[in-house]
């Protein structure tokens, strides 16, 4: 069994420098990527990421990327593919969680909401693809939310993520020809700082769950290291749901 798939790979992961980002970015590592930790403002936690990932044999940079920044997320995405001469795999893992009942809803989370969770994505990816040959793999993370929301007051959290469901079945046809496939990862409730396995939603998504238990952050970055491998070249335009039964 090949133990390092993604060998000669060079991986891109925005909002890499903490929970699924950062566990995607140690796996696709561990995997033999050479891994770009994109970052807003959480410098010193992506650099000791990446250090601790060379530390272990690997290879990884830390890049200040803000997906809400077009033209700094394009050069930072331009910039790692013209250090390693290509790039392979796009992460779009930065994302905002914000939950607010509908007429307490702010239009300015509104807005900053779909820039990251969206217009991010696109952003990235339409940079990410410009480098990218036959193989490449862009990979976002959705949300099970796309498909069921149980919670009052995060309508405009699922509608973010729901449009990415929608915006890769359309990339999936545009890059398809290329070779080059476009999926989501939809994880449930995930224990990291943004859903904490001790947060105060934790019950309420237990209650509606077939395995009723937040999931882990290494259990989703497994997933997106197998869209980033080769054994899933025919799949794309998917929305693979790892949310523990949240949308049964």
């Amino acid at each position: 069994m090949n133990t390092t798939p993604l060998n000669g790979k060079v991986a891109f992961i925005t909002g890499g420098s903490r929970g699924i980002g950062a566990a995607a970015a140690r796996r696709l590592a561990h995997e033999g990527a050479t891994v770009a930790i994109g970052y807003q403002a959480s410098g010193s936690a992506a650099e000791a990421l990446a250090a601790e990932i060379i530390a272990a044999g690997d290879k990884a940079i830390a890049v200040q990327a803000d997906v809400t920044d077009a033209a700094g997320l394009t050069h930072a995405i331009d910039s790692v593919a013209k250090r390693y001469g290509r790039l392979d795999i796009l992460v779009n893992s930065a994302g905002i969680l914000m939950f607010a009942p509908v007429d307490q809803f702010t239009l300015a989370d509104f807005d900053r909401t779909v820039a990251i969770n969206v217009r991010g994505v696109f952003v990235a990816t339409q940079a990410a693809a410009a480098h990218m040959k036959e193989g490449g793999r862009i990979i976002n993370l959705g949300s099970t939310v796309a498909h069921r929301m149980p919670l009052a007051g995060g309508a405009v959290y699922a509608m973010s993520k729901s449009a990415l469901t929608g915006l890769v079945k359309g990339l999936a046809r545009d890059l398809g020809p290329r070779g080059i496939t476009v999926n989501n990862v939809a994880p449930g409730p995930i224990d990291t700082d943004m859903n904490p396995v001790d947060g105060d939603f934790a019950p309420a998504q237990h209650g509606v769950m077939a395995l009723p238990r937040h999931g882990h952050a290494d259990e989703v970055a497994a997933m997106i290291a197998y869209l980033a491998g080769p054994e899933t070249a025919f799949v794309t335009g998917a929305d693979l749901l790892i949310d523990g039964g949240f949308a049964a």
